[in-house]
């Protein structure tokens, strides 16, 4: 009876503790099983919380136990461990491992030498310990938040070449405070409503929503043969005669200057609204305009020739917070890398793939030409599978490429129809019309230059010829077609 008593207790017990620890938990020599494994589970809550458990929690050898928790409290182990199960189960385990050293001391050694020697050890080892992962998160924060980052496999990804280079493309990603909000806000998902509520939510608007009867400025569309007003601007072609007069006056031309870098001259307003929306389409337009920021990432990376250079530092370094944001808030986040045609690689980049992929990327050279047709196609695929149904897709580019009509219909179709959203990094010193009509968002790296390994004299300084994001939409009014 009492066996089977103590077989039941042994059972509850490691059930509170995850299988990575069952074994080290039960062959470990200190104390005895049942209370060795409830205070474990204790200790591991509290490591997780940041904090050590009640000294009572000995795991029944209290002399030991102390030494061990003075060493953990002395190197701030805790705060190390809190939030990330992963390094709590890897602490512990330690616990155990060096508790259970004691039982081999040599006998002319006493018990209380033995204590101060594993204590010693304990603190020794944790200490290159803590090094490398202190160096290890300070590139990856989150690593150790899901128990699927194992830390001994992280260690030895460590070793590798690539890590030198995953440390540079850190240090650029430092220099682009701008990237990581934009990048927060790539997916769909709502947490505070299921699939249901949110049909629902749709079919409400799609009911209830008048059809609209005009539009703001900023969203309607150049349309030169409905003048409606004047506004202000630095539309050339639309420049009023009044301020033509300033170009040949010898003192009006430097107002004039002036008034053109400021987007202040008189134009004609010649935007007129865009056609009514289909109810339920405006409903899911509407719907994908609020940037939720939890949904899966699709990460489309150009690793064509012209991306060569600064503009691979910055793209690697997009890639780097797209894994970041996606390990901070447990989102799925799948690289799609494309070149040339027929050059596509399609990997994910999450808990079960760990850093292997991201440190493949790092070791890549980018070379060959352009297709975006494949990735976009891929992308859109996804996009069908349940579990990319609220996936986002980011390009990554220097805008170098063109979208054929079957494409960009296709991929605007997917748009009205499941509320995708493309978000867009341009990479460059002009945006193109491909990059402009395929996304919704559109973050330009202008100073790319400053990225470059050895760049000297103005271009370290991050010069750019470029004035404006809005070059082709400034001397090709009619150019982009919005859909």
């Amino acid at each position: 009876m009492n066996l089977a008593l103590d077989v039941w207790r042994t059972g509850a017990a490691l059930d509170a503790l995850p299988r990575r620890l069952w074994r080290w938990g039960l062959v470990c020599s200190a104390g005895d099983t049942t209370t060795r494994l409830d205070h474990s589970a204790q200790w591991l809550q509290a490591l997780q919380m940041g904090r050590l458990p009640l000294p009572t929690m000995d795991m029944g050898d209290a002399e030991a136990s102390a030494a061990l928790r003075s060493a953990t409290e002395s190197l701030d182990l805790p705060a190390l461990c809190s939030g990330r199960p992963a390094i709590a189960e890897q602490l512990l385990q330690s616990l155990f491992w060096h508790l259970d050293s004691l039982i081999d001391r040599p006998a002319a050694q006493s018990r209380a030498e033995a204590i101060a020697a594993m204590a010693e050890q304990f603190a020794a080892a944790w200490t290159l310990e803590r090094q490398d992962m202190e160096h290890a998160l300070a590139l990856m924060p989150d690593l150790g938040r899901d128990r699927r980052w194992r830390w001994d496999t992280v260690r030895g990804q460590m070793q590798r070449r690539e890590w030198q280079d995953l440390e540079r493309i850190a240090a650029v990603l430092q220099r682009l405070p701008a990237l990581e909000p934009f990048l927060r806000g790539v997916g769909r998902r709502d947490p505070t409503a299921g699939d249901l509520a949110k049909a629902q939510r749709l079919a409400t608007a799609s009911d209830a929503a008048p059809t609209p009867q005009g539009s703001t400025q900023d969203e309607r569309e150049p349309q030169p043969a409905a003048v409606d007003g004047v506004r202000h601007s630095r539309e050339l072609a639309r420049m009023a005669g009044a301020e033509a007069l300033g170009l040949r006056h010898p003192v009006l031309r430097r107002l004039w200057r002036a008034r053109f870098a400021e987007a202040r001259l008189l134009t004609y307003d010649d935007r007129s609204p865009p056609p009514p929306l289909d109810t339920k389409e405006q409903a899911w337009q509407a719907d994908a305009r609020t940037p939720q920021g939890l949904g899966p990432l699709l990460v489309c990376l150009d690793t064509s020739g012209s991306m060569r250079g600064a503009p691979e530092a910055v793209a690697k370094a997009c890639v780097l917070q797209a894994l970041r944001s996606a390990q901070a808030q447990g989102r799925g986040c799948t690289l799609i890398a494309f070149g040339g045609p027929g050059d596509l690689l399609s990997r994910a980049l999450d808990g079960d793939a760990g850093l292997e992929p991201l440190l493949d990327l790092m070791g890549q050279g980018f070379d060959g030409g352009t297709d975006v047709q494949t990735p976009i196609e891929h992308a859109m695929a996804l996009v069908q599978q349940q579990a990319w149904t609220q996936a986002d897709v980011l390009i990554v580019s220097d805008g170098e490429f063109g979208l054929t009509p079957a494409a960009r219909n296709a991929l605007r179709q997917a748009k009205r129809a499941l509320g995708l959203r493309v978000h867009g990094v341009l990479i460059g010193d002009r945006e193109t019309i491909g990059l402009v009509e395929s996304c919704d968002r559109l973050h330009w790296v202008r100073d790319w230059r400053r990225y470059a390994e050895g760049s000297q004299g103005a271009a370290a300084d991050g010069f750019s010829p470029v004035h404006s994001r809005n070059l082709t939409a400034l001397y090709f009014p009619n150019a982009i077609q919005r859909g």
